[in-house]
């Protein structure tokens, strides 16, 4: 029994995790309150929880704000444009919604679909700009870029997002799980599945020290613009489709 209480013991390194979580949870949420530091928030949250996922987890807090501070003006930029993005389809479903002239059904269908698509394509932003140092432009591109070559993880994680909105409107018994980990819940499934995927996109050399987590550009990475990621598409693909068969 007292091994199973021993703080290296698999119960009490998961119980840690979990309390970790709930931390950066909480932050997360807090930080997202003036709504234009969403972006900041978000990329803070992938930073510590892709650290959990790889057992790199040293203190919480001073982590993330650590990557909150670092990444601010880059992750506002990019929260900025996806909030400009969300209106336009926002306003698109308002008018469907709204107006007099008979639009087809296929219609709505379409935009939807197009929206999700978009969703799916930005889904890898926030965790390539906790990761990598990159411009705003070359971030965007790599994360429609990985969205693609891992297309099934993509999906499972766009669902993982959708388990806290379900739980808002079907679940309401249970919300309180919200409020404890409806971000950092859903963010660390995705550290999990993306985790493997991004190891293949740095570089082979050590990190300086355990808080200083932003490898290299991804451009010095690819050697141009987005070579390597384009070539570790392939070997991607052929994983994916291995895991596939196999199932």
């Amino acid at each position: 029994m007292s091994k199973f209480f021993n703080l290296d013991s698999p119960f009490m390194v998961g119980l840690t995790k979990v309390a970790d979580l709930m931390i950066v949870n909480f932050l997360a949420l807090l930080c997202c309150i003036p709504i234009f530091t969403i972006g900041a928030s978000m990329t803070a949250l992938h930073y510590v929880c892709l650290k959990i996922v790889r057992n790199e987890e040293n203190y919480i807090t001073r982590m993330f704000f650590k990557s909150f501070k670092e990444n601010f003006k880059q992750a506002t930029i990019i929260w900025l444009i996806e909030v400009v993005v969300i209106g336009l389809f926002g306003l698109d479903l308002w008018i469907l919604g709204h107006t007099e002239a008979n639009y087809p059904d296929w219609f709505r269908t379409a935009l939807l679909a197009m929206g999700f698509l978009v969703f799916a394509l930005s889904l890898y932003t926030f965790p390539l700009l906790a990761k990598f140092d990159n411009p705003v432009k070359v971030t965007i591109k790599n994360s429609a870029l990985v969205s693609l070559m891992i297309w099934p993880k993509t999906i499972i994680s766009m669902i993982c997002w959708a388990i806290p909105i379900v739980i808002v409107f079907y679940a309401p018994q249970i919300l309180p799980i919200d409020f404890c980990f409806g971000l950092s819940g859903p963010v660390f499934l995705c550290a999990i599945l993306y985790n493997k995927p991004f190891k293949k996109l740095e570089p082979d050399s050590e990190e300086k020290n355990a808080d200083d987590w932003t490898v290299s550009p991804i451009e010095e990475i690819e050697g141009t613009d987005t070579e390597m990621i384009e070539d570790s598409a392939s070997s991607l693909s052929e994983e994916n489709d291995d895991n596939i068969g196999e199932g």
